[in-house]
């Protein structure tokens, strides 16, 4: 039995013993890094250097890719590191600092996502409104907010995580630190304080969801009263991006909050963690850049200059 000021480091959850699987998860996760860092940098440098896309949706969008690139770096680096050099430990305040950074990015991308929501919904409902509701000052201001709830609600939960006693060891069965992972090992019964943290939570996740959710009725309900053909097609296009993403982001957490302790096991946690913390930030930028012929013609157009210079 320790108590959390004995505890120095934490041990991870690692993904094999075997020396070479080791190696094939860093190389493998060093592919995925890489995969997330061009695909979004290619995101973020085309809508920085395009004055074509200096709009409301591709500004949101930019502010994805930097909370996804955020997300990752916050957790594989040190996954590869430790796969690397065959090692489990993490230090407390390292543990701490991606508690936080977790904490902190997902939020904000779920806030951001239910901002680029409202986008879309002002975009087919609304759009003769569009630039008056979504000027520049309201996009920062929105974009601005979704970070602010993230650190918030991160600040919050670190700050209480991390002043409980963990009295039940330092092991942590996860690749990274996660929250619910930490709360396991702690012995505090302070219900009152962890039931408003809960309610905090509870009311931000159930919030931005029903809005997304009242918003895309909205939206198909003013979709298929359109009466072109084409103009549906348009309008529709506009939407399954971010309702693709969304669906992913949603999902993934869901189950993993929701999933039965029956069929729950350090393989199967391991497996969902991945599902919900690296794959949608890698594969954001591939389900925006498919759909979207503004956003590949620039990056094309982008690349195309590289070459050029080069040579």
């Amino acid at each position: 039995m320790s108590n959390s000021s004995s505890i120095t480091q934490f041990l991870l959850l690692a993904f094999t013993d075997t020396r070479e699987l080791q190696l094939l998860h860093f190389w493998l996760f060093l592919g995925i890094y890489l995969a997330a860092l061009l695909g979004n940098g290619l995101i973020i440098t085309t809508i920085a250097c395009d004055q074509h896309l200096h709009t409301p949706m591709y500004f949101f969008l930019l502010s994805l890719s930097v909370l996804d690139l955020g997300s990752l770096s916050t957790i594989l680096p040190k996954t590869m590191a430790n796969s690397l050099w065959d090692t489990r430990a993490v230090s407390y305040v390292g543990c701490a600092v991606q508690v936080f950074f977790c904490l902190f990015l997902v939020t904000a991308e779920y806030s951001l996502l239910t901002v680029m929501c409202y986008d879309r919904y002002i975009a087919i409902c609304k759009p003769l409104h569009y630039w008056t509701l979504l000027g520049s000052r309201a996009c920062v201001h929105m974009a601005a907010a979704a970070w602010a709830s993230g650190f918030l609600h991160a600040l919050l939960h670190t700050a209480n995580t991390f002043s409980l006693p963990l009295c039940k060891g330092n092991a942590v069965d996860q690749f990274f630190c996660e929250l619910p992972q930490i709360l396991k090992l702690s012995c505090s019964h302070s219900y009152l304080r962890d039931f408003a943290l809960l309610v905090v939570t509870v009311c931000l996740v159930f919030g931005c969801f029903v809005f997304i959710v009242v918003s895309y009725v909205q939206i198909f309900r003013a979709v298929l009263r359109i009466p072109s053909e084409q103009g549906r097609h348009k309008a529709f296009s506009m939407c399954l991006p971010h309702l693709a993403v969304v669906s992913l982001f949603v999902s993934t957490g869901i189950f993993t909050c929701l999933k039965p302790p029956s069929i729950s096991s350090p393989s199967l946690d391991l497996v969902v963690s991945f599902l919900y913390s690296v794959v949608p930030p890698v594969v954001n930028p591939l389900i925006y850049s498919m759909r979207n012929q503004e956003l590949k013609e620039s990056i094309r157009k982008g690349i195309s200059w590289i070459l050029v210079d080069v040579e």
